[in-house]
């Protein structure tokens, strides 16, 4: 059976896929997120996250050619890599994880009573007897509404310490999602990573997403 390796941290992004019949090994990259959109300045935003995707998928194929470890050695054999990346669009610039209290608080600020745009890209590699076969990128957008909340929400939200490490600064399947009044469209994508596009992307490099669901017997 082909081996999903998922090469990301978010523990959102595997639950999105375990719920959805995938339970994909983790493996990590460690690419400068920041330098490498400091070197992307100019492009466009979808081409920006997608980009990153695509970074991160190197760097995994990487760390699989030097593993010697069983499980990643079975990825190579006949497996597929998803990686992914996510921004939020506002005012034409892009925000990643604020990191600090001190930006999460100002972009909350900015954001409320506003809607912005939440984009994921995705980079989908196929890997057969130890090489690339095939790959497919492309990203989500999906609009996101945000409650026109007050300085003391946003300063109790913050003080949680979940939108520091999580793109845009807020989330929709956690404490966050209280604090918008909706979205408009796929939110898988905003969790992380797209169930309807990551199924197109597995199409184009020559595999049905049912063929990877791990059903219970």
């Amino acid at each position: 059976m082909t081996r999903v390796l998922l090469g990301s941290a978010s523990p959102a992004r595997r639950r999105v896929l375990v719920a959805a019949g995938i339970n994909p090994l983790v493996l990590v990259s460690d690419i400068d997120e920041d330098a490498l959109v400091q070197q992307l300045t100019g492009q466009r935003p979808e081409q920006i996250v997608t980009t990153l995707a695509e970074a991160k998928a190197a760097e995994i194929i990487s760390m699989i050619a030097a593993s010697d470890h069983p499980e990643i050695d079975a990825v190579a054999d006949d497996g597929v890599v998803l990686t992914c990346d996510s921004m939020l669009l506002l005012d034409g610039e892009l925000a990643g994880k604020p990191r600090t209290a001190e930006v999460a608080i100002a972009r909350w600020q900015t954001m409320r009573g506003r809607t912005g745009r939440l984009l994921t890209g995705h980079a989908v590699t196929r890997l057969t007897g130890g090489v690339v076969t095939a790959s497919a990128a492309a990203s989500a957008a999906t609009a996101i509404r945000f409650s026109d909340v007050s300085d003391a929400v946003i300063e109790r939200y913050v003080a949680t310490g979940e939108p520091l490490e999580v793109a845009g600064a807020f989330t929709l399947d956690g404490m966050g999602g209280w604090l918008l009044d909706g979205i408009d469209g796929d939110p898988s994508s905003v969790i992380g990573i797209s169930l309807p596009l990551t199924r197109d992307l597995l199409t184009q490099v020559g595999l049905d997403v049912t063929s990877l669901w791990q059903v219970p017997n």
